[in-house]
């Protein structure tokens, strides 16, 4: 069973949420018409077994990870996930995967921080020479690395079915798409906010990219698009916020979206900030953007 993800799905933090909260939250996308909620591995809830109870109290929503960290657990385990998910939310799945950050890995983890890349090359190849014994999905669930930069990106269009980017303007898109290629999955994240007051949102998009600013892996990565290190001071530059985080109205905010698609994005995925800088999606903004309005 092919996994369809539409063009538009959602990126989320749901760990505010409880369980039954949750599952109201995936079944009103459903009823929206979203494709996928992609949902994140850091200091939260495991994202697997989540899913799995997601999965069982929906109809249709595809779950995504975006992304599993591939510290928090060895290839056969990792492998063992992909099979196991694969047969029991067929059509349903797709695993993100991602080298995280160095101060996640080293500090929070305690593991030592390999080279991305070659790091990343050795885990999808022990997967796929894990040893799995247990009934298999006919068609096993795409797979997606958290690509930025050329050589990720170069190996996403060799190994897997694509990339899933995240804290990426449209340009971005546009040079992943052409390391990639025209076969691959392009898959995202865009931060949105429904606020047109430039100082007030640009205040919100500061307080939410607080968490990624940072982090050299984005960092690296943006400084290779047109900005520079002042761009990262104090929070970041106007036009760091403007580019990351598509704020203003319904329409300023669906020509971001269509800004992706038309740079080559298959798929995007939203991540909507309340107005009032609270933890949580903005439920109203996603109803307003819904695929089945």
């Amino acid at each position: 069973m092919a996994t369809e993800l539409g063009k538009l799905g959602v990126w989320g933090f749901i760990d505010n949420l409880s369980g039954e909260e949750a599952v109201a939250f995936c079944q009103r996308l459903e009823q929206w018409g979203y494709g996928a909620l992609w949902l994140p591995e850091a200091v939260g809830r495991d994202p697997f077994s989540t899913i799995g109870y997601l999965g069982a109290h929906t109809e249709k929503l595809v779950f995504a990870t975006g992304i599993a960290n591939l510290y928090a657990r060895d290839p056969m385990s990792m492998n063992a996930i992909h099979k196991t998910l694969s047969e029991l939310l067929p059509g349903r799945f797709v695993l993100g995967i991602g080298v995280s950050h160095a101060p996640l890995v080293s500090d929070i983890r305690g593991h030592n921080y390999g080279k991305p890349v070659s790091t990343m090359r050795a885990y999808l190849e022990a997967m796929e020479s894990a040893l799995f014994m247990s009934a298999e999905a006919a068609e096993p669930a795409p797979v997606v690395l958290a690509a930025l930069r050329t050589n990720m990106l170069k190996l996403a269009a060799e190994k897997v079915r694509g990339a899933h980017p995240y804290f990426v303007p449209p340009e971005h898109t546009a040079k992943a798409r052409e390391t990639l290629g025209a076969d691959a999955w392009l898959c995202p994240e865009q931060m949105v906010l429904l606020e047109s007051d430039a100082d007030k949102a640009r205040a919100i998009a500061r307080q939410h990219m607080a968490t990624y600013i940072d982090l050299p892996n984005y960092r690296n990565n943006l400084l290779e698009l047109d900005f520079d290190e002042a761009d990262f001071d104090n929070g970041g530059s106007d036009k760091l916020v403007d580019a990351i985080v598509a704020w203003g109205s319904e329409d300023d905010i669906r020509a971001r979206i269509q800004a992706h698609w038309d740079a080559g994005a298959n798929h995007v995925c939203i991540q909507a900030f309340r107005p009032d800088g609270e933890m949580g999606a903005d439920e109203h903004l996603l109803e307003a953007l819904a695929p089945g309005r």
